[in-house]
């Protein structure tokens, strides 16, 4: 069984995740101009900036010192190693919302009802089913918390590299000054560890909830491709909207990175205060949940 996380816990994750978010959006742009949910969608109504980095610089520095390939070996070894629930993927939601039920004083938003609301807005788009299911099913990963993640570094935040110099393009890159890796002779180095154009497929990212749903649903599920990326690099801005790793990825990379972007917008910026009918909703996602995944999967 999981373990017991406070209330307060998953309040803190969800303030962190909503304020990453946030910066995200003022930093960021629309990638997907064919994306029609949120015109007109007032951004003003996100935080101010400046507030919001204040926690999020905090956050970073700490998942900048600690996410070293050392602990990455170790996350996936462990991931490997024990099976932390058996359930299904509308169990799992409904698990998630009672580990994020009260969400920060900027919204009233459940955790379930943003994973709703984004695969509406790509339903109400008219995207495929796998990728209203892709949107339902893509911050699923934070029940780390509940599975004994160290902290609230190694389950949300943006994600990059580890194996190789850490990129300018990483939010706050100066915070990685104390990560031991930035000193290692080969760590430290353009290529690190990796081939010239190894392929993303063949690199670790840093261990957060990205890389654990995908390691989970890679084997358990019979999404798509570019759903699978959907999911492991909703997070990976330096790759997906700063440009950087080329020297890294390959081909395939190239493709799935239009998927990857196609995605994002509804990610960021389909939050919204209107509450979802769950009871409502809930039948027709329980049937896209069958068509992509078993009764019951390995957590």
């Amino acid at each position: 069984m999981p373990n017991t996380v406070t209330s307060t816990s998953g309040r803190e994750l969800d303030a962190v995740s909503d304020a990453i978010d946030e910066v995200n959006v003022i930093k960021g742009k629309m990638w997907d101009d064919k994306s029609e949910f949120d015109e007109g969608l007032d951004k003003a109504r996100f935080r101010d900036y400046d507030a919001a980095c204040d926690r999020v610089k905090a956050f970073y520095k700490e998942q900048h010192e600690k996410q070293t390939v050392a602990f990455n070996i170790k996350a996936r070894v462990d991931f490997k190693s024990r099976k932390r629930g058996r359930m299904g993927v509308w169990e799992a939601i409904e698990l998630l919302n009672t580990l994020i039920d009260e969400s920060d004083p900027d919204t009233s938003m459940s955790q379930i009802e943003h994973l709703l609301q984004t695969a509406e807005a790509i339903r109400r788009d008219g995207k495929p089913e796998w990728m209203q299911v892709a949107g339902l099913v893509h911050d699923l990963g934070k029940l780390l918390l509940l599975f004994g993640s160290e902290g609230q570094w190694d389950v949300v935040g943006d994600t990059f590299v580890v194996g190789c110099k850490f990129s300018d393009k990483i939010i706050y890159p100066e915070t990685f000054k104390n990560n031991p890796d930035s000193n290692d002779s080969v760590y430290s180095t353009e290529y690190g560890i990796y081939k010239p154009h190894c392929g993303l497929d063949n690199v670790m990212l840093s261990w957060g909830h990205d890389e654990y749903l995908y390691n989970v649903f890679k084997d358990q599920s019979t999404l798509p491709v570019e759903a699978l990326a959907m999911i492991r690099y909703h997070s990976f801005y330096p790759w997906h909207r700063e440009g950087a790793y080329s020297h890294l990825t390959n081909d395939k990379d190239k493709e799935v990175l239009k998927a990857v972007q196609a995605f994002n917008p509804y990610d960021l910026y389909s939050k919204s205060d209107k509450p979802c009918d769950v009871d409502a909703l809930r039948p027709y996602y329980q049937g896209l949940i069958a068509k992509f995944f078993p009764p019951v999967l390995d957590w």
